[in-house]
């Protein structure tokens, strides 16, 4: 069903938990996996002018390749192959174009789920990227540990 699974990052550790989603399904469905990670630009075109952009630059490229690093990690342990790359752009403009570009079947992200204010004020990028995207979006709920201890009561009661 899939070949081509893309998976963004942001590098949080919270995300972890998509990749790894995806990294499971590719491995069930015998899929390549794909990681982009996006240094958005435009979120720093506010700095001073002092500011090195050269050097923002470098540290926005260093954390993305440090992202995408892990991504391979993850798909590694899960015996997946993984192309990576590091796109430069409007985070959920340069998702649609690759996964639509690269011939994705699935594209697999996490979004924390936020609703009224702090979606108005925060944005989403999973929102956008589902409101663009031609391919099937597939969003997995991250966040801090609470989350996670409270999904696993609520699987464990449904398995008992």
């Amino acid at each position: 069903m899939y070949d081509r699974i893309l998976v963004p990052t942001d590098g949080s550790t919270e995300t972890e938990r998509a990749v790894e989603h995806a990294a499971e399904l590719a491995a069930e469905h015998g899929a390549q996996l794909h990681g982009v990670y996006v240094v958005n630009s435009a979120t720093f075109a506010g700095l001073p002018m002092e500011t090195s952009w050269e050097g923002v630059g470098d540290v926005l490229r260093e954390e993305g390749e440090t992202a995408l690093a892990r991504v391979e990690d993850i798909a590694e342990e899960y015996g997946v192959q993984v192309t990576s790359k590091l796109l430069n752009g409007s985070p959920s403009r340069c998702i649609v174009e690759y996964a639509e570009g690269e011939d994705c079947d699935l594209v697999v992200m996490g979004t924390h789920g936020r609703g009224g204010i702090d979606r108005l004020l925060l944005g989403s990028v999973a929102e956008g990227v589902v409101r663009a995207c031609s391919v099937p979006v597939l969003t997995v709920q991250v966040g801090g540990e609470d989350e996670h201890s409270t999904e696993s009561e609520n699987e464990r009661a449904v398995a008992e």
